[in-house]
């Protein structure tokens, strides 16, 4: 039984990942067709807040005891890491402005080591000797898989920045998603941590697009720097039907869903080994449908980084128990 229970786990997880692997590629094709970055994370934000209000009022209703209710202090402890949450969707589209898919989803995977350092801070100790192999390896497997060794690569420093920034922002999300009001149901939880992220979202709308017009000197610095695009023009609503609802959906209702069911499952160690399928996902559905070239260096690199990510993630020897070991 509980190898079934494992095993549903990391389906749940890997099944969580590779649907947000494939987020980025359409928000390469909105961009393709003319749609902003504001455009682009509001749409997927406000029908995300929709979509998991609805859920939220269908499990309270269908539930048979009076589900845990944040008090105010975690109310605002969830909001406030929600904008980390906000700040990773906005800081990683960015990037994809500037820059492949399959390079902006391997900057992306720097959380990785970034965690490491973070985890080490806030500790106060060092890391052992296989995490800082691994970070190593990650950072090996990150040169290889951004092709930064060819001679010939052009990588716009927008795009390594804010696929950096990225990083960073996820990195703090998982750890604040992880220790904040753990008690309460998933739909709940992350309801309150999107609205703290749509505050985000509309903040750099408003900036972007339909701020005052006598902002227009620091609008301008604004959008050089963040938007990969010379026009201002009014807010395009297709984009809630054309592109809203697959954003909402792979980027923040489905995901987060299956990872909270699959994790307690699968464990922390082995789901966090099977959630970078986004890895591998992204670079193919890029390849696929966007034509973007992969050259067999890069996946060496994304390969390394995989392989980083399992070995970071594997049980120390004092937790294995040998079978015949007798007891004592």
């Amino acid at each position: 039984m509980k190898k079934k229970s494992i095993l549903k786990g990391v389906l749940f997880v890997g099944l969580g990942a590779s649907i947000y692997g494939m987020l980025a590629t359409f928000v390469k094709m909105a961009y393709h067709e003319g749609y902003t970055t504001s455009e682009v994370t509001t749409a997927q934000f406000i029908l995300g807040i929709a979509g998991l209000l609805i859920l939220n009022f269908i499990q309270t209703a269908a539930s048979k005891k009076i589900l845990p209710k944040p008090s105010s202090r975690e109310t605002g402890k969830l909001l406030l890491a929600g904008t980390s949450l906000g700040c990773t969707s906005l800081f990683y589209y960015i990037a994809v402005q500037y820059i492949n898919v399959s390079i902006a989803i391997v900057l992306l995977m720097q959380s990785v080591w970034f965690s490491v350092v973070v985890e080490s801070v806030i500790t106060k100790t060092l890391p052992n000797a296989r995490k800082v192999i691994a970070t190593i390896i990650v950072l090996v497997g990150t040169v290889l898989a951004t092709n930064l060794i060819h001679a010939d690569i052009s990588l716009d420093w927008h795009g390594i920045f804010w696929g950096l920034m990225a990083a960073a922002s996820y990195t703090l999300t998982m750890f604040t998603s992880n220790t904040i009001a753990t008690h309460l149901p998933v739909f709940r939880k992350s309801f309150i941590m999107l609205c703290g992220g749509s505050v985000i979202i509309l903040l750099f709308l408003f900036f972007a697009q339909i701020g005052p017009l006598h902002f227009e000197a620091l609008r301008s610095f604004y959008l050089n720097f963040t938007e990969n695009t010379s026009h201002i023009r009014a807010f395009d609503y297709s984009i809630l039907w054309k592109y809203g609802f697959i954003l909402a959906l792979f980027g923040t209702i489905i995901p987060p869903i299956l990872f909270n069911i699959g994790f307690p499952q699968a464990g922390l160690g082995l789901g966090s080994i099977v959630s970078s399928l986004e890895l591998p996902v992204s670079v193919t559905m890029a390849f696929v449908l966007l034509g973007e070239k992969v050259l067999l260096i890069q996946w060496i690199g994304i390969i390394l980084i995989l392989f980083a990510i399992v070995l970071m993630n594997l049980p120390a020897k004092k937790d294995f128990r040998i079978a015949d070991e007798p007891a004592p």
